[in-house]
């Protein structure tokens, strides 16, 4: 897209692609599962338009940065880490934070281990999850939804990037990012199906599509699943952090019909109490109708709006 310029920082230990443009304050977008930096396209340029420096990057495992070959070398430690020394790279002692999706769990992370280097934060999709201390994460889902759910199918190495190459990977975004409600069977060959013929939303056009194709084609699948199979390993190694808040100033975004507003309990949590108890200064909640996973794609000007709204207030 114009204007936007590419680079790679070496970070951490690894080389990390990042996407940005404009000048002026600082705003870190994170993104998620299966997504690269162009999945904030829209959100890069009105950022810049409005005066911020939007920085976008390919994190950990995805699209030209560096995907190690080890599970764990993907725990939150990791991607946190990578995005303190981005920070420290590109002399930012603090950024206005954006998260989608796992961009949001490791926003989350970020912040509460890192608050100093985060003004705000606007999480979309995925709010906080308190850590249970009584059961791993992903047994927890389990619980909820059986074997078959994604995040179980997803722990046994090598199975799920089988599936999803025996089905081609421009069937497997177009199905993903066309069905506006996924459950546990949209990330199972059952639930991607074999026709490929499919009408984009309204959001979303080919070149978008041929655009994450090309992409994930070079760097697959593994890198993004093997945040997956750290749940366990995270939840063990954040131990230390159980009870923790959350103490940024916070907004949270979602739409309505995106499956993660749906899990048993979360409503309550987030509109009851629990949320702001967790996250004391959040400061506003805001459920989009009509709007599925993919919030910043699919609604890009309002998602826009409103986090230039919040962060212009820091």
């Amino acid at each position: 897209m114009e204007g936007i310029s590419h680079r790679t920082v070496e970070v951490n230990g690894i080389a990390m692609h990042v996407a940005e443009k404009g000048d002026g304050p600082a705003v870190l977008l994170l993104h998620g599962f299966p997504e690269i930096w162009y999945s904030w396209r829209h959100q890069i340029v009105g950022l810049a338009d409005a005066g911020y420096r939007a920085i976008a990057p390919d994190l950990r495992g995805y699209g030209d940065t560096s995907a190690p070959p080890d599970v764990a070398s993907y725990t939150v430690f990791h991607l946190v880490g990578d995005l303190v020394a981005l920070l420290d790279a590109l002399d930012l002692p603090q950024v206005a934070l954006v998260g989608h999706d796992w961009g949001a769990l490791v926003a989350w992370y970020f912040c509460k281990f890192r608050p100093d280097r985060v003004k705000s934060l606007v999480n979309l999709s995925v709010s906080y999850w308190p850590r249970n201390p009584k059961v791993k994460t992903v047994q927890h889902f389990r619980n909820l939804y059986g074997d078959g759910y994604y995040i179980c199918r997803f722990q046994e190495p090598g199975a799920a990037e089988a599936e999803f190459a025996s089905i081609g990977t421009k069937l497997v975004f177009k199905k993903i990012f066309t069905v506006r409600d996924p459950g546990p069977s949209s990330l199972s060959k059952e639930g991607l199906g074999s026709d490929d013929q499919l009408s984009l939303p309204a959001w979303l056009t080919e070149d978008d599509i041929d655009y994450f194709v090309t992409k994930f084609d070079k760097c697959g699948f593994t890198g993004g699943i093997n945040y997956y199979r750290c749940f366990d390993l995270n939840w063990e190694l954040t131990a230390p952090w159980s009870g923790k808040q959350i103490e940024v100033p916070t907004k949270y975004i979602v739409g309505d019909l995106d499956l993660t507003y749906h899990y048993p309990g979360i409503q309550d949590y987030i509109h009851k109490g629990g949320f702001k108890k967790d996250v004391p200064l959040l400061q506003e909640v805001v459920v989009m109708e009509g709007v599925g996973h993919f919030i910043q794609q699919e609604k890009a000007q309002e998602v826009t709006d409103h986090i230039i709204e919040f962060i212009n207030k820091f």
